[in-house]
């Protein structure tokens, strides 16, 4: 992740020269704040990489003399029968025509996105501590399965 916090402290410098420029050219409060998120937003992504990289270490996409097949790993369950990207959509559509129709209607599009999203995050919370009793073949353990006294 060293190359990725370099691109984006990289931006974050472009953003905040842009922006001492802007502000200092124009007569436009507006646009000068929009500079300065921009700048914290970039500046924020770089410093989470970079404490990423500090915690991890260097991946093989640091080192110049990698293989390609040292990137290979195992892939995370992704669950294939979700509901939650189908709610996910209709809150987005109805929460779009709410600021056409009402102010009422953007609330009811907010509430079922929200909740889609919760949804979606939380879906496989559990996954782990289900899979933490079970055998490598998938069955669980007799100890497991006993009732506790």
């Amino acid at each position: 992740m060293k190359t990725e916090s370099r691109l984006f402290v990289g931006v974050a410098g472009f953003f905040l020269v842009t922006a001492v420029g802007y502000g200092v050219s124009s007569e436009e409060p507006a646009g000068t704040a929009v500079l300065l998120v921009a700048f914290l937003m970039a500046a924020l992504v770089a410093f989470f990489l970079h404490m990423q990289h500090r915690r991890r270490g260097l991946r093989a996409q640091d080192r110049p003399d990698a293989e390609v097949a040292e990137t290979a790993g195992p892939l995370d369950f992704f669950s294939p029968h979700s509901p939650w990207p189908v709610t996910i959509a209709a809150g987005s559509v109805v929460a779009a025509l709410g600021v056409v129709y009402g102010l009422w209607l953007f609330l009811l599009g907010l509430g079922v996105l929200g909740h889609g999203v919760f949804g979606m995050v939380f879906q496989c919370a559990d996954r782990d501590g289900q899979r933490s009793g079970s055998d490598a073949d998938g069955s669980r353990s007799t100890s497991d399965s006993s009732p506790k006294r």
